[in-house]
């Protein structure tokens, strides 16, 4: 008998930058050990379904797990002008049929659920003194960044050891 392994599900402090090419960089800490994980993120180049608005769009999301140097892709969905939340997508349909056959085999391969929502936004001078400070590589990029919880479920790193 297949013994089922409890899904761990990762809660802590993001801190996200929005560059002005639309792509995301930045950081999930998972409280309370402090556990640091990389994120970058890159808009899909697709058309939008017509009754989304402007500040909806699809982004391929790395997970980076510095200790194991492993990196895991999902698709979520940005909601908000500075990338304020985002989420998995529950279904892809009235996007373009190479963006929905990508979303689903993405769905099908792994099951990471992501869920972010913006508590503080920063930008101009208080973005770039942000970004010095935690993202110095990023910096003089006119980006704004956005704070706050993330859930992360669905990353076995052992899991995938084990394959």
């Amino acid at each position: 008998m297949e013994r089922v392994k409890e899904e761990e599900v990762k809660e802590g402090v993001a801190s996200i930058a929005l560059l002005p090419n639309g792509s995301i960089s930045g950081h999930f800490i998972q409280l309370p050990h402090s556990i640091c994980y990389g994120l970058h993120g890159t808009e899909l180049a697709c058309e939008r379904e017509c009754s989304r608005g402007e500040d909806y769009r699809l982004i391929k999301l790395a997970i980076i797990d510095y200790n194991k140097k492993k990196e895991h892709d999902v698709i979520v969905e940005c909601r908000g002008h500075d990338a304020a939340r985002f989420n998995n997508i529950n279904h892809a349909h009235g996007w373009e049929k190479d963006v929905s056959g990508m979303v689903e085999q993405k769905q099908e391969k792994n099951k990471i659920a992501v869920s972010f929502e913006c508590e503080t936004l920063k930008a101009e001078k208080v973005a770039e003194d942000h970004i010095k400070q935690y993202m110095p590589k990023l910096a003089g990029l006119d980006a704004v960044v956005n704070i706050g919880k993330m859930r992360i479920s669905g990353l076995d790193i052992e899991a995938e050891e084990d394959v």
